[in-house]
């Protein structure tokens, strides 16, 4: 390899061995999703929901690495100008629908809870505020709540867990 440029890096760092998050996937118009995990830790999880970050996020950027003139956040203080989504806890997989050019996802969650979702533009997908998980220890998420105002119910959820890795549409 020759010529290594970085055109993203998650920031802030996080000491954490789990929940990178980690897909890639260009959409139609030649920009790049990166999903981002909220790296697994109790103090870390909630920044899922801060916008000046990219813990648990999903977000979006053009191959340079530049920033997208559609971004739903691009304008805002004190929001990072990359942010496509937020609130999600560790996206292990995602594609675009063929038919749609939609970006679906798919989410571990904790102890039950994994998740299709179709993030859309600037919303809030709840990690760690709702989840049909519980704690790996026992007990409730946060309140134990699965749903509130202004945050996204996913597509589907699976309970008990099953751990899914990726996703691809079957073309």
């Amino acid at each position: 390899i020759e010529n290594v440029q970085v055109i993203f890096q998650q920031q802030p760092a996080w000491r954490s061995t789990a929940h990178f998050g980690s897909r890639l996937v260009f959409d139609r118009e030649g920009a790049l999703f990166v999903t981002l995990g909220e790296r697994s830790n109790r103090e870390s999880r909630v920044l899922a929901q801060e916008l000046n970050n990219g813990i648990g996020k999903v977000v979006r950027i053009m191959p340079d690495g530049s920033q997208v003139a559609g971004n739903p956040f691009l304008r805002r203080a004190g929001a990072r100008p990359d942010i496509w989504s937020y609130g999600h806890r560790n996206v292990q997989g995602a594609d675009l629908h063929p038919e749609t050019g939609a970006l679906w996802t798919i989410e571990h969650g904790p102890r039950g809870g994994d998740e299709i979702n179709i993030p859309q533009a600037g919303r809030n997908y709840g990690w760690p505020v709702i989840s049909y998980g519980i704690e790996y220890r026992g007990g409730p998420i946060e309140q134990g709540i699965t749903a509130q105002e202004g945050m996204e119910q996913p597509i589907y959820y699976w309970d008990p867990v099953i751990a899914p890795g990726d996703m691809d549409f079957y073309r």
